[in-house]
């Protein structure tokens, strides 16, 4: 790694061979941080699956859905089959180049293809091997986001009260394990560099949930208490995520952490002596007396428009937002500094950055290019790294060794 580039990763070769979304979004996450990402994907499945995973809306033709482009940014497209040998020769000459490899394997797939950590680091004894599994190394199960949401506790206790269990919007557990691999990769890159080897790194989507249910587990664990479905609302703090209509029939959320911001609602709302009635003065009289509070905090509110309302909680410094749609979201200034932005034949594309932080000594990538295209750079990565000459290249395209997108 040179220590003196102005991109932290800027040198790092990354060998994705991973699908879906918790891989390939760390994948983009070390692409904006300088590293050239080469994207491995399999002729069999002609690529990435969700690459197919389409809304009615998009367009039919093009192998780059929505899905797919939220978390492939900046990358390589290599097809090939690791099934055969002469793929399997193009991806341990690969190895050999490359710093990170990325694998979404169950426990024991690795193996069977002949590309595990014991096999990859006699190759090169530098390489990362980061690996996401569903519920670990000892566990065959594949990795199911809506499964493991339900099986972490999540489902359970997501809902309104007396509803029915409901999974999160998005594929949290995905989300939250790559989280945890891009910190242990960084770590393992910070290791490389004071000892000179690499190592094998594992993070599991069921225990990455696990780790991320904070004082509803301890809710549990500490009080006793199994977490109920209650919708938006707060287990331990009132009113902390509860959801108001305004008069406009819009929505907002309140965030009321203590009895000094309760009292200033009160306030604002010209109620002020309710911050002073014995059920609602202190938050455990508010947790203990909920629907009461609640009740009447909406018969306030539903008295403005959310606009005028949402001012007049800045202005008082009471915690509070709009209810935004998608489309509400990045009209944001702080959204639409989140975009990356690209052309396409067909017009534009836009996905949203995965690095969100900032450091004044650390620069990240302004802009990526586009997602790529099944199979895209297959022969610019073989003739470029690998010095593969355009004959021989045309033979493995033959053999279906290889797919090699027309430019």
């Amino acid at each position: 790694m040179d220590k003196r580039s102005k991109l932290p990763l800027e040198g790092i070769t990354v060998l994705e061979l991973a699908n879906v979304l918790a891989g390939p979004s760390v994948g983009m996450f070390l692409a904006e941080l300088g590293a050239d990402v080469l994207k491995i994907e399999n002729i069999k499945s002609c690529g990435d699956v969700t690459r197919h995973w389409k809304l009615s809306s998009e367009d039919p033709e093009t192998d780059i859905s929505g899905y797919f482009s939220c978390v492939n940014w900046g990358k390589r497209s290599l097809a090939v089959d690791l099934t055969k040998d002469e793929g399997l020769d193009i991806i341990y000459s690969l190895v050999q180049k490359c710093d990170i490899v990325l694998v979404s394997y169950k426990p024991g797939d690795a193996e069977k293809l002949k590309v595990d950590y014991p096999v990859l680091s006699k190759l090169n004894p530098r390489i990362i091997f980061a690996h996401i599994t569903g519920y670990g190394v000892n566990n065959k199960r594949a990795g199911y986001d809506a499964i493991i949401q339900a099986e972490s506790g999540f489902t359970y206790m997501n809902g309104e009260p007396g509803g029915n269990p409901t999974k999160m919007p998005v594929a949290l557990m995905d989300v939250l394990a790559a989280h945890q691999l891009k910190e242990a990769i960084l770590l393992g890159l910070l290791s490389r560099e004071l000892h000179g080897e690499g190592q094998y790194i594992e993070s599991s989507l069921y225990k990455s949930g696990l780790a991320s249910l904070a004082n509803q587990a301890t809710n549990w664990l500490v009080g006793g208490s199994i977490p109920k479905r209650i919708g938006s609302d707060h287990p331990n703090i009132v009113p902390y995520g509860t959801i108001f209509r305004t008069a406009d029939d819009k929505e907002i959320v309140i965030a009321v952490g203590t009895d000094k911001q309760f009292r200033e609602l009160c306030k604002l709302l010209g109620r002020a002596g309710l911050a002073d009635d014995s059920r609602f003065r202190k938050n455990q009289d508010r947790v203990r007396n909920g629907d009461e509070i609640k009740s009447i905090l909406q018969e306030l509110i539903g008295k403005y428009r959310r606009s005028e309302i949402l001012e007049m909680m800045r202005e008082k410094a009471v915690p509070a937002g709009g209810v935004y749609n998608m489309k509400e979201v990045f009209e944001t200034p702080e959204a639409k500094g989140m975009l990356f932005e690209a052309p396409t034949k067909s017009g534009t594309i836009k996905g949203v950055r995965s690095v969100s932080f900032s450091c004044n000594k650390i620069s990240v990538r302004e802009q990526l290019p586009r997602p790529p295209h099944y199979g895209e750079h297959t022969r610019g990565i073989l003739s470029g790294m690998l010095n593969i000459k355009n004959e021989q290249i045309e033979q493995l395209i033959n053999k279906e060794v290889i797919y090699a997108k027309d430019q």
